[in-house]
């Protein structure tokens, strides 16, 4: 019965979606496209932004030329550099009091999926001002438009640029979870690979693994649509072709150019098509302990592959090809069995730990318990697991 219950919800949910405000954003892109996005702020009568970030890129100057660009088209500009990982409310509602202060009519996210989850959360309180961050908790509970949203991706990885989703941590409670709705997917997207150069390997490693995370839950699971089929399919060639040489060469522009995109093409694949317990798991990790998203995607992504079985042999069997995994002859059972084992071999080279230290077993109860009702009934996984699984893949990450 409860099976029944999550298919019956997933099969409602993927009617309902069409019938959704689905949009895209306005894309600049290329070397040097953030130089025009100044220009474009102003064209629409933006006087003052709020632009959300955090210590790492003010204190390397990545937003210099940016800020020098607004200076001469006359916008002025606020500044919140205090995002941490896992963005809090309390980071929320810091930056939401300096957009209110000074009159701010637009909001610019600069950085990782961590500024951008919070400059969503900040515009989702303009939209809804007499709502709180946990009352918009789940899917379709804004609503209302948000002040324009330009999100500038200074990583390869989450695709937040493109997605309904704003993942927000209570620091009290130690619980991550996600606001979904489509006014939060951003209206316009500066894709400048130059602002990925500078990445230290280990996070091009991380964050490029959650693009690929994030287009495998996409097209593995049962809401996707033609269009979403084909990006996650482009987006995992991209990422199989250029994620390694993004990461032991990153100075190689083409390689980066070809990762945002792989990043940006997943992005709009699972903002439609939703991920899976791979997520559900790493939000966990990311309130209990602060693991980085990516990096705990990629950590666990293989184990919930292997766990999926043969729920998963076809589809993962396409990707293999896709990707030039396999020989002719093999069985789907083997193409997939190579695929996730070029998923181990990729995450090694890129020195991407088999486990997750640190995890208390006196935490894993509460943590299977928040990843379930996470992921159930709302993701339209191939496989429905319960709690005993979990527990398993808990084990089995620690």
């Amino acid at each position: 019965m409860y099976k029944l219950y999550c298919r019956t919800y997933q099969g409602t949910m993927k009617i309902a979606s069409y019938l959704m405000p689905w949009r895209k954003p306005d894309l600049l892109e290329g070397e040097n496209s953030l130089s025009k996005l100044p220009k474009l702020i102003k064209s629409k009568n933006i006087d003052a932004v709020l632009i959300v970030t955090d210590k790492g890129i003010t204190s390397i100057g990545l937003m210099d030329e940016f800020l020098k660009g607004l200076k001469e088209e006359a916008v002025i500009f606020f500044v919140y550099d205090k995002t941490v990982p896992n963005p809090t409310i309390d980071n929320i509602e810091e930056a939401l009091q300096i957009y209110k202060a000074n009159n701010c009519k637009g909001i610019v996210a600069f950085g990782g999926g961590s500024p951008m989850d919070c400059a969503k959360g900040v515009g989702a309180r303009v939209a809804r001002p007499n709502k709180s961050i946990p009352q918009m908790k789940g899917v379709l509970k804004i609503g209302k438009k948000l002040p324009p949203l330009f999100a500038i991706p200074t990583t390869a990885g989450t695709g937040s640029e493109a997605t309904l989703a704003a993942v927000v941590s209570n620091s009290k409670t130690h619980e991550k979870y996600a606001i979904m709705d489509t006014p939060l997917i951003p209206h316009y997207a500066v894709l400048d690979p130059l602002l990925t150069v500078k990445l230290p390997p280990h996070i091009t490693a991380a964050t490029g693994i959650d693009a690929l995370t994030h287009a495998i839950e996409a097209y593995i699971g049962r809401s996707n649509t033609k269009e979403t089929t084909q990006y996650s399919k482009k987006a995992v060639k991209l990422i199989f072709e250029n994620l390694y040489e993004a990461y032991s060469n990153g100075t190689n522009i083409t390689a980066r150019t070809n990762m945002q995109k792989a990043a940006y093409l997943a992005g709009i694949a699972f903002t439609r098509g939703y991920v899976g317990y791979v997520h559900a798991i790493a939000h966990t990790l990311g309130g209990f302990y602060s693991v980085p998203h990516g990096l705990a995607n990629a950590i666990i992504l293989p184990y919930v592959l292997d766990y999926y079985g043969e729920s998963i042999r076809k589809p993962l069997a396409e990707l293999a090809e896709i990707v030039g995994i396999g020989e002719p002859a093999d069985t789907h059972e083997q193409k997939a069995r190579k695929f996730i084992e070029a998923i181990k071999e990729l995450n090694r080279r890129m020195d991407i730990p088999e486990k997750v230290s640190g995890i208390v077993d006196s935490d894993i109860p509460l943590m299977v318990q928040r990843a379930i009702k996470e992921a159930n009934p709302l993701y339209p996984v191939p496989k429905i697991l319960f709690k005993e699984d979990l527990f398993h893949l808990y084990q089995l990450i620690k």
